[in-house]
């Protein structure tokens, strides 16, 4: 499209800029609560709010609390949470049996959530890290991560999850086929509704940090996960594994990490037109709420600036650990 511009000063842009009724009608791109889902991180225990570190504001919830902030979501308008647990370390094996163990801590959660909340929709993680001893979303053999064994236990680990009532899928493993392979296995068990939104183009990347320790995972890593995560260098192999992930049964596909790829973002939008989301993680959040907690930024400002670049980039919705935050301020507009 080429756009038909008169010179000046018959083309004053500022003429739409001038108050705030008119930047309103003039904006391209808005944030709404609906686009939010709201990571949270739980723990066994009762009562148990324990902060993260490397996240402030941010803390591992036991069930009951888990319970209490799936309620204030819902309250607020945020359609959707996300489950992510913090395993006990005895229960963390080189085979990663707890993950599909039907009464494991996320598997709980989950039919808790859907038992006080059933209206707001709950997502799950499908990785092996939060199982695995040494820290890999796949299982391990010889210092290799296998893929073809690693599926096998990523659709078990699905159909447990399904089982509890999770409404959406999240596989994070990156393994080649999986999508495939969980979405005929849910067909198979009668889960046909279920939605999968993947990971599909997830790099290997620096800003993964604060999660990993939410999760447990920091010091149990051994070596690196760049054998099933995404080079950052690459763009074009973005748009491949997204087609291949739509091709096998996706519904929905996420881009991860979020801002430093924005530019994923956009061609994915645009070459498919697929549901397409961002991950805003760990270490983009906090980076913001640390700077903005000794003053060098305006913290809701960053926040909400960051969130409007997700849309602008053509995204349908965002994780973000800010979304009870951005909620509150969007219900005030």
């Amino acid at each position: 499209m080429t756009p038909v511009q008169p010179p000046f000063p018959a083309l004053r842009f500022r003429r739409l800029r001038r108050s705030a009724a008119l930047r309103a009608l003039a904006q391209e791109h808005v944030l709404g609560v609906g686009d939010l889902i709201w990571p949270l991180f739980v723990r066994d225990g009762v009562g148990v709010e324990e902060p993260v570190a490397s996240m402030p504001g941010v803390a591992r919830l036991s069930i009951d609390k888990i319970v209490r902030a799936a309620e204030e979501a819902a309250a607020l308008g945020i359609p959707a949470v996300c489950l992510f647990p913090y395993t006990d370390p005895s229960l963390r094996t080189e085979t990663c049996e707890e993950a599909w163990n039907p009464e494991n801590l996320a598997n709980r959660a989950i039919r808790a959530i859907k038992a006080a909340v059933p209206e707001i929709a709950v997502m799950t993680d499908i990785a092996l890290d939060p199982y695995n001893a040494n820290g890999h979303d796949g299982l391990v053999r010889d210092g290799v991560i296998l893929n073809d064994e690693s599926v096998e236990a990523l659709v078990r680990m699905a159909l447990a999850q399904a089982e509890a009532g999770a409404d959406i899928l999240g596989p994070s493993d990156m393994m080649d086929g999986r999508i495939g392979a969980m979405r005929q296995a849910l067909e198979a068990a009668g889960h046909k509704d279920v939605a999968i939104l993947s990971y599909s183009a997830k790099y290997a990347s620096a800003f993964y940090g604060p999660f990993r320790d939410a999760v447990g995972a920091s010091g149990r890593l051994v070596g690196d996960k760049k054998t099933y995560q995404m080079n950052p260098g690459n763009a074009d192999e973005a748009l491949r594994l997204v087609a291949r992930d739509l091709a096998e049964g996706a519904d929905m596909v996420m881009v991860k990490p979020g801002l430093p790829y924005l530019d994923i973002c956009r061609r994915v939008k645009d070459a498919f037109g697929a549901p397409t989301y961002a991950y805003q993680v760990s270490g983009e959040y906090a980076m913001i709420r640390g700077a903005a907690d000794r003053g060098w930024i305006d913290g809701e400002k960053a926040m909400m600036e960051s969130l409007l670049a997700f849309k602008r980039a053509g995204c349908d919705g965002i994780l973000t650990y800010f979304a009870p935050q951005a909620a509150r301020l969007l219900r005030q507009l």
